[in-house]
């Protein structure tokens, strides 16, 4: 039997630039693939056109080749691969799973809250189709207002049947997306959602581990039901902790986190950049 070849990536947003968290995921994800003789890979998560900006991209790429890290290219950025996520959804709505859904957050959360609103684990959206008479779902659509798709879960669920997937650290995981509720697979203001995106992202690069950090592990119940549906391989997965400052709060761009630029600006070098996020001697 042929041994399979590990591919781990690293899939920022260039919604801002690198810091430490980042730097630290990176390493992660490039040690477990050199740990095992495989493959890292780099992809630019870039579907949020609003966010997102090409400064912020170059910027990546300097900042990763900087900290002694390569990769192949070319780099798969999500913008140029908007048929990929068209395709996967015109195959979920062929079997019956998807619906649009006009409401904004802001109705939606009225809604929820509501005495009469649907039942479901926690605030996890379910049916809100059903939250607006028929009549007027189908005004607002005609009228041109923006739709989000979302997966009716239970049908998807129910289809795909008991599912699970594995953990590295935490081991063998049933899934259990229903806690999700209807998740938006392709929102209001561009095509994909995130689910969707890197579901097919990972299955077209031949990902074979996916290394991210512990916020993420609850969205794998989701992502393993996509990989059903669509009849995509699973790869194995490894949840990493979040890099934290001395005071316990975690390093991310909305909170100013020191960036890769501002150290080196400062005089850091690779080398003592590697060490504080624990992947001390040489880079490449």
């Amino acid at each position: 039997m042929t041994r399979t070849e590990v591919v781990a990536r690293f899939a920022p947003s260039p919604t801002g630039r690198l810091h430490l968290g980042h730097a630290y995921s990176a390493l992660f994800a490039r040690e477990a693939a050199r740990a095992a003789g495989g493959r890292f890979l780099l992809r630019i998560e870039d579907i949020d056109a609003g966010r997102c900006r090409p400064e912020f991209d170059a910027a990546i790429l300097e900042d990763l080749a900087w900290l002694g890290l390569e990769w192949p290219e070319p780099v798969r950025r999500q913008s140029a691969h908007m048929a990929d996520y068209a395709a996967a959804l015109d195959r979920l709505d062929g079997m019956g799973l998807l619906y649009p859904c006009v409401l904004s957050r802001k109705e939606l959360a009225a809604a929820l809250s509501a005495p009469h609103g649907p039942p479901g684990p926690g605030a996890a959206p379910a049916d809100t189709d059903r939250l607006l008479p028929r009549a007027e779902r189908a005004r607002r659509i005609a009228a041109g207002e923006p739709v989000a798709l979302r997966l009716r879960m239970a049908r998807a669920a129910a289809l795909a049947g008991p599912l699970a997937w594995r953990d590295l650290d935490a081991g063998e995981q049933r899934a259990a997306p229903e806690a999700f509720g209807d998740t938006v697979l392709a929102r209001k203001d561009f095509p994909a959602s995130y689910h969707l995106a890197v579901v097919v992202d990972d299955a077209l690069q031949g990902v074979t581990l996916v290394t991210r950090g512990a916020d993420l592990f609850e969205a794998t119940h989701v992502h393993r039901l996509l990989q059903a549906l669509l009849g995509l391989p699973v790869p194995e997965y490894r949840h990493h902790r979040l890099l934290a400052d001395a005071a316990g709060r975690r390093h991310a761009k909305r909170d100013g986190a020191p960036t890769l630029r501002a150290l080196r600006e400062a005089g850091r070098t690779p080398e003592e950049v590697r060490a504080m996020v624990g992947f001390g001697g040489a880079g490449r």
